[in-house]
């Protein structure tokens, strides 16, 4: 049979198939998905879970002029490979190829670029307002956010303007009970009552149908059961609508896997103008057995056997561990020892290894929700009354959590010790989610202390540092992926806080690193003339060691900052100032990301583009 996939290079083509061949076309486009996931890994159960949903709103709407706003990003597989790059999903993710999530100058048809949580509805109600203000009355924009990314503080902002706005808005809430993890908080629950709420639904089920009946005979019929549909859901399930009380009309829940419904029903609320919600109902992984079941860990698989739904490893003896299960362990361990120790995560369970002192601790462990911002403050009541939370987040969404670290904790010195996971250069989610702020945004917060350790032996001190009293607000980050020692638990000792280390004795050139990016400058000293380059562990960036700045500056000629952080405000900035300050004169040379968005590859690949793999800082440290 001829595919249809292949004749569509754009949403025009996609309108041109009649209606009753989109489920075959979304067969198709499910399985390009997935051949192509299996080699070459992505977001794999979001992006499966809203094929329909994809192929309904092309058809339907006018793309790109009607504007697409993708919440996170991972939902967009459909979209990009509709949208004239099917030919090029091969590269998604990969080094010089398409961005596994949204992005303006990768396609006209990528309204908004994505790839944090909870910014659609917002994105898209800007873009409503612009076209209501230009007169553009037939334009509509439409944000596709996911439940889980719903739990956001900015989705809740986003609503609560969008309804006194009254610009011509569609949100579609695509609703699967799971962000990576199970979604947890009110928002589920209420969610989960709508959605099986069968009395309520068989009841709208059955007065539509018999209305779209009456409405041959008296036009508007249907119009005037939406007046009082707020009514009846109050009255079956006891509670009102909270889509309609913010001012948006609300539709569903209807099957987000008919696309024949969904084209219908998108018809008739493209005749509907002013802010609406569609509610969808999914199921993540649609389509692939394995990923329906376990969708936490098909939510981005890695590499897999398509046939089989085997998940393909490469079993090695001896290998160090994650970073994250590093800190899961320590966690635990600390927790087991002091009972004020408290785990914070914004849903994040198993991303960061929290799931690990939760199996055990499952009253100490707090899964909050997509929402970094109340993590943080949530977690300075915590420790205001007296615990000692532990908040992990990865590092480029705390910035999302800025004004929290400096308000509600450095300002009132709280005991809370952030773990910055996926610090650094993270590889193929690119430039929204690498890392390499943290260290330069939080050097400049009064109280906080910045640490990152070498290794897994240095973080598990750290983090037993940071939980001894009187501390203070304590940043610790790290990288994503496998660590360097294979056998790494070691009796906790306290590092003394604002102290360095050397590690390699030599004369000249001073390297002073901090994180694990000095594991590649331990490599690159390997290839150097013995004894010509020393190299330290700066292991703080604050308080910087003084002491021993002040000794490498009185011997060597040339000092190298190291840092996987942007080479504005980091370690390279803080030693620069440092000698400014103090009259210093000897030569700094500062390796660190550059100034610009580094885009996704692999971890080995971006390291090298940035100058600082070992080849990179080798050739840079013979070249002084």
């Amino acid at each position: 049979m001829e595919s249809l996939l292949e004749k569509i290079d754009s949403p025009d083509d996609l309108k041109r198939l009649p209606e009753k061949e989109l489920p075959r076309l979304c067969e198709e486009l499910r399985d390009k998905i997935i051949d192509e996931c299996a080699e070459h890994p992505g977001h794999f159960g979001a992006a499966l879970g809203v094929v329909e949903l994809t192929v309904a709103l092309h058809y339907v709407f006018d793309t790109p002029r009607d504007n697409l706003v993708w919440d996170v990003g991972h939902q967009a597989y459909a979209h990009k490979i509709l949208t004239g790059r099917r030919d090029a999903f091969h590269t998604n993710r990969q080094y010089k190829g398409i961005s596994g999530f949204p992005r303006r100058d990768e396609s006209e048809y990528d309204s908004f670029g994505t790839g944090h949580s909870s910014t659609s509805i917002s994105a898209a109600l800007g873009m409503a307002v612009a076209a209501k203000m230009n007169n553009e009355n037939e334009r509509l924009s439409v944000a596709v956010i996911g439940d889980g990314a719903m739990t956001g503080g900015l989705a809740f902002e986003g609503l609560n303007n969008a309804g006194i706005n009254n610009a011509n808005l569609l949100v579609i809430l695509n609703d699967n009970n799971m962000a990576i993890d199970p979604n947890v908080g009110g928002m589920n629950e209420y969610l989960l009552d709508i959605a099986t709420s069968r009395t309520y639904n068989k009841i709208k089920e059955d007065v539509w149908h018999l209305l779209g009946k009456v409405n041959k005979i008296s036009p508007g019929a249907r119009a005037f059961i939406q007046k009082i549909d707020n009514s009846v859901k109050s009255l079956v399930m006891k509670q009102g609508n909270l889509f309609e009380a913010l001012g948006l009309r609300y539709f569903g829940p209807v099957d987000g896997h008919d696309v024949n419904h969904l084209v219908k029903v998108l018809r008739d609320l493209k005749a509907i103008k002013g802010p609406k919600l569609l509610h969808c109902l999914t199921v993540k992984g649609r389509g692939f057995k394995q990923a329906e079941i376990d969708q936490t860990a098909w939510h981005a698989p890695g590499k897999f056997n398509k046939d089989t739904g085997e998940i393909i490893t490469t079993p090695r003896s001896n290998t160090p561990p994650r970073y994250q299960d590093v800190f899961g362990h320590t966690l635990l361990d600390l927790a087991r020892a002091n009972p004020r120790i408290v785990g914070i995560t914004p849903a994040m369970p198993t991303g960061c290894s929290m799931n690990i002192m939760m199996r055990e601790m499952p009253d100490r462990c707090f899964d909050v929700g997509i929402a970094e911002q109340h993590a943080v403050t949530f977690s300075a009541g915590l420790a205001a009354s007296g615990y000692i939370p532990f908040c992990n987040i990865y590092s480029s969404f705390m910035q999302r959590a800025y004004d929290q670290v400096i308000h509600d904790v450095a300002l009132q010195r709280l005991q809370v010790v952030f773990c910055l996971d996926r610090g650094g250069l993270t590889g193929a989610d690119g430039a929204t989610h690498h890392g390499v702020f943290d260290l330069a945004y939080l050097r400049n917060v009064p109280n906080m202390t910045v640490a990152a350790p070498l290794d897994e032996s240095e973080l598990q001190n750290m983090m037993y540092t940071a939980q001894l009293p009187g501390k203070g607000p304590f940043s610790i980050r790290y990288p994503r992926g496998n660590g360097t020692t294979a056998k790494w638990k070691t009796p906790f000792a306290e590092l003394e806080v604002g102290k360095g280390r050397l590690l390699v004795e030599g004369e000249g050139i001073a390297v002073l690193s901090i994180g694990t990016i000095g594991n590649e400058a331990m490599k690159a000293l390997k290839e150097c003339p013995p004894g010509s380059v020393a190299l330290y562990d700066a292991r703080f960036l604050k308080p910087l060691d003084e002491e021993l700045l002040h000794d490498i500056f009185r011997h060597f000629r040339v000092v190298v900052t190291v840092e996987e952080g942007t080479i504005i405000g980091g370690l390279g900035s803080a030693v620069a100032e440092f000698a400014v300050d103090h009259g210093y004169t000897a030569r700094v040379v500062r390796l660190g990301i550059p100034d610009r968005f580094v885009e996704h590859g692999t971890r080995s690949q971006l390291l090298h583009e940035c100058g600082l793999d070992a080849e990179s800082i080798y050739h840079r440290l013979r070249d002084l």
